[in-house]
Formats: C-alpha cells, structure tokens, sequence
C-alpha cells in the first residue's frame, strides 16, 4: 500500500508544471526565502514611505541638529536638524524606483539585443564589439563618466546605469540564444515555415528566461549599490534629495559627533544588498538545470 501511495505521488511530481514546481521549490529554499524577507522589508518600506512617516524629509530645524535616536527621534537628526527617519524612508523608496527603473529597461533591451545578436548571425559580431568596448571598462567608473557629462540627477542615474548593465544582461541572453537556436524543435520550426519573430517569441525566449530572471535579481543588487556610490561621491541624486549614499555622504564629516547618521543607511544599504543577493542565490539554485542535476 506505501509503494502504491509513493508512485502515485512520484507520478503526481512528474506531472506537476513547471511553474508550480519551481515555485514549490522557491518556498521550501531557505536562502531565497531569508532573501525575500529582507528585501521585502526595505521595499515596504519605500512603498509605504508616505504612510509611515509624516515628516518632511527636507525640513529644517537647527535647534534640533545631532539628536541620538530616542523615542521621539527613531534614527536622530542630522547636521540640519532633519529627520534621519523620514530621510532614510524616503531614501528607501528612491532606491527602489532607482532599482526598479534599471532592471525594466535592462530586461527590454539587453533582451532584445542579446535576442538579436544570438539569433541573427549577420548583427552578431556589430552588436558584441560594441558590447565588448563598453564592457572593457570598470562599472563605476562608467557610470560616473556617464553622469559626469549628462549631469547629476535620478534620471541620468537611472540612464548611466542602465547603459552601464545592458551590456551584461544582452550578453547572457545571447549565449542563451545561441545555444537554444540549434535545438531539434526550433530547427523544426524553420522547416515549417515559421517566421523569425514567432520563433523567437514562442520557442526561444521563454526558454530563455530563467538565467535572465537570475540576472536581473542581482542587477536590482548592482543598481541600488552603484546608485549610493553615485550619489555619495556627488554625481548621483542632487541634494537635499534624500537617498542613501547622499544622507552618509553630509554624515561622513560628523562621524565622530553623530555616527548614527552614517551607520543607519549603510545599515539599510547592506540589508537590501545582501538580501537581493541571496534571493538571486535561490533562483539559480532552482532556475539552473545544471546545478539541479548535480543536486
């Protein structure tokens, strides 16, 4: 009777779809979901920013400068007397929007680059010297190039960002492309006659989709970090505006006087971080075929 209950239930797995299995796997994967908890944190907390906080993060109070966090200050004050509360908050949700807006214009257009490339073997070589030259250089240093000469502002981190990472998300979708463009059900669906754009949208780009969905995880991780980079060495987000590496750059020459105001949203920082990293960590481990097999 156990054996007759154990095949049913093997038979029920074999049956279950693909999205539900990986979805059943993502809940029972201990990193992904300590990532999850941590990053789904600091997200609700930029989502619900306006909520639960009703401070102005950009008002002055002179008489209230360097309060250490108490019942009434939750994170202090700064060297302005603002809110390091209402200012870490907000900073959150910048981080967020920051985040957010450089992983959906890398998922349309290092898709349809990577796609293009991978496919079309005319565009390949074109498309990847130029991946290549942009590639050549160091991230950061990138992007600080790019917001040196467009000028410091959300939107032009948002673009210098994004210019500095669709390279690597168009190069992971081209490597998918090539391989996939060779399987036995595409080649069948050249012989019948299938047009390049229902090829590409029906047989290969979902299939490609998992170590994209892998990448882009990590890349919200890249965007948030380099965004306070930018911002704390001037190039990012004008200020007052309140973001996370503007709030540590004003409290780096206070460390000694109020700390508080550096550690707080390095803190913040640190837990986003980590958190989307290890969410990206889950999502491999399940996502990647390879790494299932040797499990």
């Amino acid at each position: 009777m156990s054996e007759a209950v154990l095949d049913a239930e093997a038979i029920a797995h074999k049956r279950e779809h693909p999205a539900r299995a990986a979805v059943r796997r993502l809940l029972h994967h201990k990193l992904f979901m300590t990532g999850l908890l941590l990053f789904g944190v600091v997200a609700g907390i930029g989502i619900a920013a306006p909520w639960i906080t009703d401070i102005d993060p950009q008002r002055l109070s002179m008489r209230n400068k360097f309060l250490p966090p108490d019942e009434n200050w939750v994170f202090g004050t700064d060297n302005f007397g603002r809110s390091l509360w209402s200012r870490v908050v907000w900073g959150a949700q910048l981080s967020m929007i920051i985040g957010a807006s450089v992983v959906a214009l890398n998922a349309v257009f290092g898709t349809l680059i990577g796609a293009a490339a991978g496919y079309f073997r005319r565009l390949d070589n074109a498309l990847m010297r130029v991946n290549d030259a942009l590639m050549a250089f160091p991230a950061i240093l990138l992007a600080i190039a790019v917001t040196s000469v467009l000028g410091p502002s959300t939107l032009n981190v948002i673009l210098a960002l994004s210019i500095v990472y669709i390279p690597r998300t168009a190069r992971i979708v081209r490597s998918s492309v090539i391989v996939l463009r060779e399987m036995e059900y595409v080649q069948a669906a050249v012989a019948a006659g299938a047009g390049h754009w229902r090829i590409l949208r029906h047989h290969i780009l979902p299939n490609a989709m998992a170590p994209m969905i892998v990448q882009l995880s990590f890349l919200f991780a890249y965007a948030v970090l380099s965004e306070a980079t930018l911002s704390f060495l001037g190039v990012g987000a004008v200020p007052p505006t309140p973001t996370w590496g503007n709030i540590m750059a004003e409290g780096r020459d206070f460390l000694r006087e109020a700390p508080w105001i550096i550690t707080i949203p390095g803190v913040m920082l640190m837990i986003t971080v980590m958190g989307l990293n290890l969410l990206g960590d889950g999502l491999r481990d399940v996502l990647d075929p390879r790494l299932r097999i040797q499990q």
